[in-house]
């Protein structure tokens, strides 16, 4: 490797928008999240909607199965 030429690598914080922070290394000092392995769908199982004015409402009422009668 050439000397001089590399950024540092160091020990980074890594900020959730849930609040969770651990370390890892980066170029960066911190690094900022809107989602983590503590509070993605996927990890914790559970599944969260934001439904913005209504439209996952407004989805599932076009969209859902007729009960036969």
């Amino acid at each position: 490797m050439k000397a001089e030429i590399h950024p540092v690598y160091a020990t980074a914080t890594v900020i959730c928008a849930c609040g969770n922070t651990f370390q890892t290394r980066s170029t960066q000092h911190e690094i900022h999240l809107d989602i983590c392995a503590a509070c993605h769908p996927f990890y914790t199982g559970k599944q969260k909607l934001i439904d913005t004015a209504g439209r996952v409402e407004r989805f599932r009422q076009k969209y859902a199965t007729k009960a036969s009668n």
